[in-house]
């Protein structure tokens, strides 16, 4: 038996769905913590506005994830696992992509992920457990550019391919500030330079 001061501390973890319908609502739930807490960021972030923006019972959200920070954890994961599927389907096509297509679908990538990205970024920044995440982020991140870089041209040198993939998502990450930053017509106009800039950096340091 043990003793109160004892006994293991179980920690408490996301509920995992089983059925179709609860799988989606994990979904929404997690799409809009992440609206909320990119708006508002973590702390001032609310389980009651999550579960309304979500369209939901509070008990639902309380019942999947019982707490904010178990929800926040889950959305790290989310955003790990949306970053995966993104490469995979990248590097499915890369023996047939020209430079200036793969340089779109690496820019595109934030474009099409950047809510998610000012959740994530509210979240390393907000709790110190998080914080080393950003670490392990960027890392992953170069290793998988880099990893597309070769599979793209497989006679690259690695150490050139780690220092490109270093360029490249400063690249990608310039996405997520000019977002930030501009609208409307400076956005637009601002990202095609962006592009242009990235596809000839591309052709030139690959064209061999």
């Amino acid at each position: 038996m043990y003793s109160n001061k004892s006994r293991p501390v179980r920690k408490r973890i996301a509920l995992a769905p089983q059925r179709s319908h609860g799988k989606l609502r994990v979904v929404a739930l997690l799409e809009a913590g992440a609206a909320v807490i990119a708006e508002k960021g973590f702390q001032a972030a609310t389980m009651a506005e999550i579960a309304s923006k979500a369209g939901a019972p509070i008990g639902s959200l309380y019942r999947f994830f019982p707490n904010k920070e178990i929800l926040a954890d889950a959305l790290i994961q989310r955003f790990e696992e949306l970053i995966a599927k993104a490469f995979e389907e990248i590097n499915g096509r890369i023996k047939s992509m020209s430079m200036a297509a793969l340089a779109d679908d690496l820019l595109d990538l934030m474009v099409d992920l950047h809510g998610e990205s000012l959740a994530i970024r509210a979240l390393l920044e907000a709790h110190s457990d998080w914080s080393a995440k950003r670490v392990e982020f960027r890392s992953a991140m170069r290793q998988r550019i880099a990893k597309t870089l070769t599979l793209r041209c497989p006679k690259l040198n690695p150490k050139v391919a780690r220092n490109m993939a270093t360029i490249l998502l400063q690249n990608m990450k310039t996405v997520g500030v000019l977002s930030d930053e501009l609208r409307g017509d400076a956005l637009s106009g601002a990202l095609a330079e962006l592009h242009e800039m990235t596809r000839l950096y591309l052709v030139e340091k690959l064209r061999h």
